[in-house]
């Protein structure tokens, strides 16, 4: 399946892109394909936080991906939290768990 995906704000600047298009295996999550950016680009590292939508909708690095879906990764832009940090244990969600 291929997905489209967004970079916004520091992302698209420290990435040198603003989007990019992969094909994943059936039933990847929002998460393996960050992985996967994150093999790519190295810079992606040290990003920080970042949110992540699917289809213009927030959701986080479990949620299943389909065909032609439109991935955002998205900073905050002036302080704030994010739903989806580093790595998924790290967010808020499982310190509350």
């Amino acid at each position: 399946m291929k997905v489209r995906v967004l970079f916004f704000a520091s992302l698209r600047e420290r990435l040198g892109c603003s989007e990019v298009v992969r094909t994943l295996e059936a039933g990847a999550t929002a998460g393996q394909l960050i992985d996967r950016l994150r093999e790519e680009f190295p810079d992606l590292h040290g990003a920080g936080r970042f949110a992540i939508a699917v289809n213009s909708d927030y959701t986080d690095a479990g949620t299943p991906l389909a065909d032609g879906d439109e991935v955002a990764l998205i900073p905050p832009v002036s302080g704030g939290q994010a739903r989806w940090t580093e790595r998924p244990e790290d967010s808020p969600e499982a310190e509350r768990r």
